[in-house]
């Protein structure tokens, strides 16, 4: 009896997969019925849930998980070889209730309307429009580096730990429902990953993990960085999971924080996407608009780019190989070149809103 539930639990892989791939085919029906029905409900429970813990559960069950795959592997090795049959049909039943649980709990907001037409806004952008903010955003960047600094070359320090930005990070969605109240954000669960350093070598500074929707940050990585990221992951949390979108959210819910940090991390961190899709553009205007970022802001950049230099490792290229194809797997056909079209939304957002 056991044999034959595995078995049909195994062949359910077959229906589900299909059954994605139509719902992929009607993002009207997943924004109206997942993403903005079913999927709030199981958020905020497990956030209900498992927010309050001061450690990741996530990342403790990802741990007992590998012990446990390891395990089973070892003490099934003969079995392997002379069983495939079963074995197969064994790993299959696991993978079949991963992927159920995976969309159920998460993955079919990868399926949602575009947030630009949510946002109704378009798409496509020129290349005077993209100068136009990038000097918008430089302005206000240089502004309020020289506010925090009184020397504009002078890197920004973070003058809070890990845990109080991770702490303070929900505040800049208060702020944000205003203006897009679908954006509330309660009960919050933003949390140092337990595999921070492993995440590091991977070349990540954080993730959520889809199936206990707890946000996770890497604590290890410099804390100017730390108020965008957490709020790219609160984003992720509320459901939008393209990586673009994440970061245009997570952006905006910077900028729009109350504390004077986040909102520098905030501007600064969509001038970089500015700055360096117009070096792709043309490396002379970039070479010009780069000579008027305050010194500040530069060693800043500075300080991101050697800390993630100083962590490559011949793996990294392996893991961003497998991420990549799991975005594109998921309707993210860019895969992860998809995370610099956050451009085209901060391009047009900008573009109708005036940067005070």
């Amino acid at each position: 009896m056991l044999k034959k539930k595995k078995t049909i639990i195994a062949l359910l892989i077959i229906p589900q997969y299909l059954l994605v791939k139509l719902l992929g085919k009607y993002p009207e029906f997943i924004e109206t019925y997942y993403s903005n029905g079913l999927y709030p409900i199981i958020s905020k429970l497990f956030r209900y849930t498992l927010g309050w813990l001061p450690f990741s559960f996530g990342d403790l069950i990802y741990a007992l998980a590998i012990i446990y795959i390891l395990r089973w592997l070892y003490f099934n090795r003969i079995r392997i070889w002379k069983d495939t049959k079963n074995w197969i049909i064994d790993v299959t039943a696991a993978v079949s209730i991963i992927f159920f649980l995976f969309h159920l709990c998460w993955g079919l907001n990868y399926h949602r309307l575009p947030l630009h037409e949510n946002l109704n806004l378009n798409y496509d952008y020129t290349t005077e429009q993209l100068v136009d903010v990038t000097q918008k955003l430089i302005k206000k960047s240089n502004a309020l580096q020289l506010k925090i600094t009184n020397n504009d070359t002078v890197k920004v320090t973070m003058p809070y730990n890990t845990s109080e930005i991770l702490n303070m990070a929900p505040q800049g969605y208060e702020s944000l429902k205003s203006i897009f109240p679908h954006l509330e954000y309660h009960p919050k669960s933003v949390k140092k990953s337990l595999f921070s350093y492993p995440l590091t070598y991977m070349g990540f500074s954080g993730y959520l993990n889809p199936l206990t929707n707890e946000a996770q940050v890497d604590a290890i990585i410099p804390t100017i960085k730390i108020p965008t990221t957490s709020s790219h992951e609160i984003a992720h949390q509320l459901g939008y999971a393209a990586e673009n979108e994440a970061n245009f959210i997570g952006c905006l819910a910077a900028i729009n924080h109350n504390d004077i940090y986040f909102n520098y991390a905030g501007y600064t961190f969509g001038l970089r996407y500015c700055l360096n899709e117009i070096y792709f553009r043309d490396e002379c205007l970039y070479e010009d608009l780069v000579a008027d970022v305050n010194e500040g802001i530069l060693k800043n950049y500075k300080e991101t780019r050697d800390f993630w230099e100083a962590h490559q490792n011949p793996l990294e290229p392996f893991f961003k190989i497998f991420y990549n194809n799991y975005l594109k797997a998921n309707q993210q056909s860019k895969g992860m070149e998809s995370y610099s079209y956050v451009v085209a939304l901060l391009s047009n957002y900008f573009d109708e809103n005036i940067l005070d």
